[in-house]
């Protein structure tokens, strides 16, 4: 896919004096390791540096946006709620994490996986009294998303996190009557988790250069929800796709990039050397264009049908 007529990376706003810059805050270049902290989007009512963008960027969005952004508030509402006194006793967590992805995948997810919480996956200053995490996976329209990054693409991103917020809800709410506690994370705004970290280990996909996950289904098409418990569940391992053997030669999101805010070689991140975009360059055009996505829809892995064969195709290349 290529991008149709993207805006310049101009902008008629900014700020009299610049907060700190988000790499900082995200921890580019430091060679300890530490978790993430808050710095753009936040539903935890902490104050943050880049606090008015993000309220800017609330008040510029188009109205197909914002109702689903209001729908997504008020269904949340309910990702926590009273536990059933009967618990369903687990003798099979293998046997109950399959059963819990067909429940998951009826409610209309399109995948699932199964991870234990660890530290890295927890913004700081945050706890959850959970031990596991159940993190699904939900397509967007290809048809809506090719319209990037104008307002009919947010529209259907925001459709999405609604639509797969709703699945985690009835998710935790399934689990809850079955006796154990359960909360369902589905709002995009930043709470207490990373979304991405749990469903790498969840086996959901890899990093991909854009910093955004690619599963062999959707390539980065997709959006993600988790639901935390404590109901015992055999968990899933990380998986090798490819990912990185075509990331660290494909430059499609690199040259796609307005602001030319993607690194081309994988970066030094709180003492961990992965995929990083520079959020200073990113965050303005983002504002400016109800949220962008240019880079995972040009994504080789999210051209429909493609991502079997790119799999199949880069991990037999690795055959002597």
């Amino acid at each position: 896919m290529r991008v149709k007529n993207p805006p310049p990376a101009k902008y008629a706003f900014g700020y009299k004096r610049p907060p700190q810059s988000g790499n900082a805050i995200n921890g580019l270049n430091e060679p300890e390791k530490r978790r993430a902290r808050h710095v753009f989007h936040n539903a935890t009512g902490e104050s943050l540096p880049w606090d008015a963008l993000d309220e800017f960027f609330s008040q510029i969005n188009v109205w197909g946006v914002v109702k689903h952004m209001l729908a997504n508030v008020w269904q949340m509402r309910r990702q926590e709620g009273p536990v059933a006194p009967q618990q369903v006793q687990v003798d099979d967590p293998a046997a109950m994490a399959r059963d819990i992805k067909q429940v998951a995948k009826n409610l209309g997810a399109g995948i699932v996986g199964i991870t234990e919480i660890f530290d890295e996956a927890l913004y700081e200053g945050h706890e959850v009294p959970y031990k596991y995490a159940i993190v699904i996976g939900l397509s967007m329209d290809r048809s809506e998303m090719e319209h990037v990054p104008h307002e009919r693409a947010a529209v259907e991103v925001m459709r999405a996190y609604r639509e797969v917020s709703r699945i985690a809800i009835e998710l935790s709410e399934h689990i809850r009557d079955m006796g154990w506690p359960a909360r369902a994370y589905g709002n995009p705004n930043s709470t207490d988790i990373l979304h991405i970290p749990l469903a790498i280990n969840a086996g959901l996909g890899e990093l991909g250069k854009h910093g955004s996950m690619i599963s062999k289904e959707y390539g980065s098409n997709f959006r993600l929800a988790t639901v935390l418990t404590d109901l015992p569940l055999a968990v899933d391992a990380p998986v090798d796709i490819g990912v990185q053997d075509l990331c660290a030669t494909c430059q499609r999101c690199v040259l796609d990039c307005p602001p030319q805010a993607i690194f081309p070689t994988k970066q030094i991140v709180r003492g961990e050397e992965k995929w990083y975009v520079d959020f200073d360059k990113c965050i303005m055009y983002f504002t400016k264009t109800y949220g962008c996505a240019i880079c995972i829809e040009v994504c080789p892995w999210s051209e429909p049908g493609r991502g079997s064969w790119l799999m199949e195709t880069l991990l037999a290349k690795r055959k002597p």
